[in-house]
């Protein structure tokens, strides 16, 4: 084995490890179905705990790298040649769930503490809150929002690569408008219903994939000749459905080929209760061709009307001299209301607390 730790690096020790056996995993060192080293032979290795090691193998068994075997140990099911996790029946179908049934019985965010910022920001910047926003959003929510992928999700994208608008809908009306309408878009089925409405509202040819029970089947997506991929990993709506690292992988296989993009909704993911990020197919796509999107809706509030896109740095220039006229639809006052909270930490807060009571739920129903 090579793994080292580096003891200046802030992260985690297990997160270090984690990264490691995931990348020699996903490079078939370690191929599908062989064993993992112990856990006391990495920790004795490295000097550091069981516990550590034990760790590390969790989140990969999280996101379908790897499984436990009573008794036996840790396997790989990973494979990087097909598009679905080894552990799956390849098979069965979907059992659809109900999306209220996936999310958490309460995460509203706090009126009292939107309340509270809101009056700090007023008193604050006065009459700064009637200006005009930047075309692109406000530099401060778009520095926030930086900040927080960077920390939270491990995406490091420069705020003149974030897009802020009113709303998925608007952005994925955006993004056409950048990619083309001459374009064939691919979307899940089921999938949100307004995915597809914009689709047809804007006049582009898209087709249905249809999903299985870890992401979109991979006969349909291959047999595809869509040049866009459109695309819910960490919990498809309605269906509930999470993409495996193996689908991830293959998600990210499939837009390598010619000049093809993936859209990214991450929708709810903050809500996860893995104990580290999850992965995104922006970080792990090398060929800057995937468009990150998020929104407060879920996360905040739906009333609030604010979502944004990640672009890839290539198409940033594209975007202003194509898209730079259009004016912000998401008003300043509630811009700097954001950046505010993710500043003062009110919102990480919000989030770390719903995934605790969420955690709490999943043992007690153990």
């Amino acid at each position: 084995m090579k793994y080292l730790l580096d003891k200046t690096d802030n992260t985690p020790a297990y997160l270090q490890l984690y990264r490691q056996v995931r990348d020699d995993i996903v490079e078939d060192i370690y191929p599908y179905n062989s064993k993992l080293p112990s856990k006391r032979t990495i920790a004795d290795e490295l000097g550091i705990s069981t516990v550590t090691v034990e760790h590390a193998y969790a989140l990969l068994c999280d996101e379908g790298y790897i499984k436990t075997k009573e008794r036996s140990g840790y396997f790989v099911i990973f494979r990087t040649n097909d598009g679905f996790a080894a552990s799956a029946d390849k098979n069965s179908r979907h059992i659809h769930v109900p999306y209220h049934q996936a999310s958490s019985k309460s995460v509203e965010f706090p009126f009292s503490v939107l309340t509270k910022t809101m009056r700090k920001v007023m008193s604050d910047l006065g009459d700064t809150i009637l200006n005009r926003s930047p075309n692109t959003g406000c530099l401060e929510l778009r520095d926030e929002i930086s900040l927080y992928l960077k920390r939270s999700r491990g995406i490091y994208a420069e705020p003149e690569q974030i897009i802020i608008g009113s709303g998925s809908e608007y952005l994925y009306g955006l993004i056409v408008e950048l990619l083309g309408r001459n374009q064939k878009y691919a979307i899940e089925s089921p999938s949100y219903k307004k995915i597809e409405q914009v689709y047809r509202a804007s006049d582009v040819k898209y087709d249905m994939l249809k999903l299985g029970n870890d992401g979109i089947e991979s006969s349909e997506m291959w047999a595809s000749n869509a040049d866009i991929l459109h695309v819910s990993p960490y919990r498809s709506f309605p269906s509930g459905v999470s993409a495996s690292a193996s689908k991830r992988h293959e998600y990210i296989r499939w837009a390598s080929k010619d000049n093809r993009y993936i859209i990214e909704d991450d929708f709810e993911s903050e809500f996860s209760v893995s104990k580290k990020p999850e992965e995104t197919l922006f970080t792990n796509s090398a060929k800057d061709n995937v468009i990150y999107m998020n929104t407060f809706s879920k996360t905040i509030s739906p009333a609030l009307r604010v979502g944004y896109m990640v672009l890839p740095k290539h198409l940033v220039p594209t975007f202003e001299e194509k898209l730079g006229f259009y004016s912000c639809t998401v008003p300043t006052f509630i811009q700097f209301v954001l950046a505010e909270l993710i500043s003062n930490g009110d919102f990480e807060r919000h989030i770390n607390r719903v995934r605790r009571q969420k955690r709490k739920e999943q043992t007690e129903d153990k």
